[in-house]
């Protein structure tokens, strides 16, 4: 196995290296992002052996077996375990993903990289500051707007219409497209990022919703839509195949309809 070494320069440091479980015959190596806020360190990272023999097939059941038998103070998100919750996303080998549905032979090479979502504030370890990627979900207002008085029972949906939220309804927020997306990298605080803006898309081709005009005026904003160019690393790495480039480029489509 090649020395892994950090960039010279780097803030994160080499941390501690953890003894190989004893009569393990099949291990990985798990070179983990390690910061605890509260004791002035730099980040450092730790690296671990997995005992693959006791552990199952996951980076997240990696995970899980370190802090259950090696090291408790490692701090991550997690839920469901099933791809659906979007809780344990991150950055595993140099790409987002969730660390429920990566597999560690899936993962290649000899170790295991993990770190937080990248160009993110970290609270702790593994956990990222999601609160102005909630913020920007919620700006784009996520649910029906209507004027209609509601019908009796419910809005009724053609399969035609439901049809064209396929690709769209299945995001589960794991912000691994956002935190992957370099103008979102640095303009943040004033880009939506492709989550926010799949999620607004969605709605504003629901058949069911009356609330178009509000929305595109919305993201009426040199920073709020514009900032997208296709650089695509939303679609390559989204764990769900979803596509919010073109999505967005849909948004631009409509915000030109209404112009002419």
């Amino acid at each position: 196995m090649a020395e892994f070494s950090l960039p010279k320069n780097s803030r994160i440091k080499q941390g501690r290296t953890w003894p190989k479980p004893e009569g393990a015959e099949r291990v990985t190596e798990f070179r983990v992002y390690r910061w605890n806020p509260d004791d002035g360190e730099n980040p450092s990272v730790d690296t671990y052996y997995v005992d693959r023999e006791h552990c199952g097939p996951m980076i997240l059941d990696g995970l899980i077996y370190i802090k259950n038998t090696i090291d408790s103070s490692l701090t991550f998100r997690r839920s469901c375990r099933e791809g659906i919750c979007g809780s344990c996303s991150m950055n595993i080998n140099g790409a987002n993903t969730l660390a429920c549905t990566m597999g560690m032979d899936e993962a290649g090479g000899d170790s295991i990289a993990v770190y937080p979502l990248p160009h993110m504030a970290v609270i702790k370890d593994l956990v990222p500051d999601l609160s102005t990627f909630y913020a920007q979900h919620a700006l784009i207002e996520p649910y029906l707007k209507t004027e209609t008085p509601p019908p009796e029972r419910e809005w009724t949906q053609s399969p035609e219409d439901r049809e064209k939220l396929d690709g769209l309804y299945e995001c589960i927020l794991c912000a691994c497209c956002t935190t992957s997306c370099p103008s979102y990298w640095w303009n943040g605080d004033k880009y939506l990022g492709p989550a926010a803006l799949l999620q607004a898309y969605r709605w504003m081709i629901d058949s069911r919703d009356e609330g178009m005009g509000e929305r595109l005026d919305t993201l009426e904003d040199p920073f709020r839509l514009y900032r997208c160019h296709t650089i695509m690393n939303c679609a390559n790495v989204c764990p769900k195949g979803l596509n919010p480039a073109k999505a967005i480029a849909k948004i631009k489509n409509l915000m030109l309809e209404r112009r002419m």
